[in-house]
């Protein structure tokens, strides 16, 4: 009873200590949770907005607008100066003379960009050969002129990791916006649904900036606060570019050799693992990199916390892929009908995309929290080369699916090259990293075991039973995790004292 007892009390203490503390663990906690209910309640409603659309509207819908928000994503990269990651980087963030030339310089770059593609609208359409492009792209390009002219002041949120009010615009615009897609999708049967629903989310979120965090710019510009915007932006030159070319060379390249409708089918199932991915990415992203900053002078602080935020992510991760490895058509089938199964290999490549991406942005924001962001530079060009030189061959060889099979070859050469790099500047440990992936891999093998040893049934054949029957197993995984974790520190806390 006293053991049971002791626990209850320390972590009783942690919870507390958690919730009002002032510590940088209790910091991150209270951030982590603001920023996790807002994206995963945002999360939620998109995947819902996709069952429903996937029902309602033409995979060529998605196909089309596959094609403009890649076109959408080039002007984003473009325009992206870091201005978040600088004002939380930089020691003048704070300050409003800072965040006013940072507002100036985004809202310039975006609309001049934005001028360029509504010139260039018609020589894009014509390339695809698909005239209906070049108005959908005028009209979704204007969300950078909107993001371009967010309140600067959102980012100090960030910055001093008060997350409830940057949530609120951030994820409940993103809400706002589907639920108006979902609106649209009911009365415009077809692409325009989705490019003006992504125009409104914009909107709202521009909107939303300046109500929750008000903000006048100045006139009169700091221009040491300029020099130190575009030194921190000279870091970044060539990196949102090469990034695109991992992140939308496939849709690019599938586009020309494919139909609409066998895109629109390769993006919706993809988009299954990487709404899911860019959820843990955009929380971990804006809660750690504040974190790291903080410690980017106590270099054993940084990599504890990397490990320990790696070694989660490795553990929660690969029990994951391999239910996707098993239950991936059940999903395609479950969720969108079943002429989407034909993606299913797409979708298991991209759950191992998404885990090898996600572990690889951690690493990234340890840089970007050093204000050295072009220590990640050598990783992205590397994963760019090998991206462009693989897309075509797999495709032609795997159909849809050897986008995400290139994507897949080259996340893995650029998490190499970043995990070499960590090494050297911090002096990461890799063999504790190591460990972490080992332990990883044979908890997965519960996935299989239960997975194989229960397929002889012939109840567990269709979709909903197959995809309890791959959850069943991730929670035996888990649980033989933490059972190994257990023991693990029972062993070494003596060894301690």
């Amino acid at each position: 009873m006293p053991f049971f007892t002791d626990n209850w009390k320390r972590i009783r203490g942690s919870i507390q200590e958690a919730v009002t503390g002032e510590s940088l663990k209790a910091q991150v906690f209270r951030g982590g949770a603001w920023m996790g209910a807002g994206t995963f309640s945002e999360q939620v409603v998109r995947f819902g907005r996709n069952m429903l659309l996937t029902r309602i509207l033409a995979p060529e819908a998605f196909g089309t607008m596959a094609i403009v928000a890649s076109a959408g994503t080039i002007l984003h990269t473009l325009t992206d100066i870091g201005v978040k990651e600088s004002i939380i980087q930089n020691p003048r963030g704070a300050e409003d003379r800072y965040i006013s030339g940072a507002w100036w310089l985004a809202l310039g770059r975006s609309s001049f960009l934005y001028a360029m593609v509504f010139l260039f609208a018609p020589w894009i359409a014509a390339f695809y050969g698909n005239h209906e492009i070049a108005p959908l792209l005028r009209v979704a390009a204007f969300t950078v002129v909107l993001d371009g002219a967010l309140s600067s002041k959102a980012y100090i949120a960030v910055k001093q990791m008060k997350f409830a009010r940057w949530a609120a615009f951030q994820n409940g615009g993103g809400i706002i916006g589907v639920l108006i897609t979902i609106g649209l999708s009911f009365y415009i049967r077809d692409v325009w649904a989705l490019v003006l629903g992504t125009v409104s989310e914009s909107l709202i979120r521009c909107l939303m900036s300046y109500l929750l965090f008000p903000f006048l710019p100045s006139f009169s510009l700091d221009m040491h606060a300029i020099r130190d915007l575009l030194k921190f932006s000279k870091g970044l030159f060539g990196l949102a570019f090469l990034n695109l070319i991992f992140a939308r060379t496939d849709v690019f390249v599938l586009a020309k050799l494919f139909s609409p409708a066998a895109l629109g089918l390769y993006v919706v199932a993809i988009n299954l693992v990487q709404t899911p991915a860019g959820f843990i990415m955009t929380l971990l992203g804006q809660t750690l990199l504040p974190t790291f900053a903080k410690v980017q002078n106590n270099q054993a602080r940084e990599n504890r916390i990397l490990l320990r935020v790696s070694s989660v992510l490795v553990l929660v991760g690969m029990p994951v892929f391999a239910f996707m490895a098993f239950c991936s058509h059940s999903l395609l089938t479950l969720f969108y009908g079943a002429r989407y199964g034909a993606a299913t290999t797409a979708l298991i490549l991209a759950s191992a995309v998404a885990l090898l991406n996600i572990l690889n942005g951690q690493i990234t924001t340890v840089f970007y929290a050093r204000g050295l962001p072009q220590l990640h530079r050598r990783a992205v060009a590397a994963t760019a080369v090998v991206m462009v030189a693989l897309i075509w061959p797999c495709a032609k060889w795997l159909g849809p699916a050897g986008g995400q099979l290139a994507a897949l070859a080259s996340i893995g050469v650029g998490f190499l090259f970043q995990i070499d790099r960590i090494r050297h500047i911090t002096g990461f440990n890799l063999t504790q990293y190591a460990k972490a992936f080992s332990l990883a891999a044979g908890i997965s093998i519960c996935v299989a075991c239960v997975y194989f040893g229960a397929r002889s049934f012939g109840f567990f054949a269709g979709p909903m039973p197959n995809i309890l029957l791959g959850a069943v197993g991730c929670l035996l995984a888990y649980g033989l995790a933490g059972v190994i974790l257990t023991r693990r520190s029972a062993v070494a806390s003596p060894s301690r004292s």
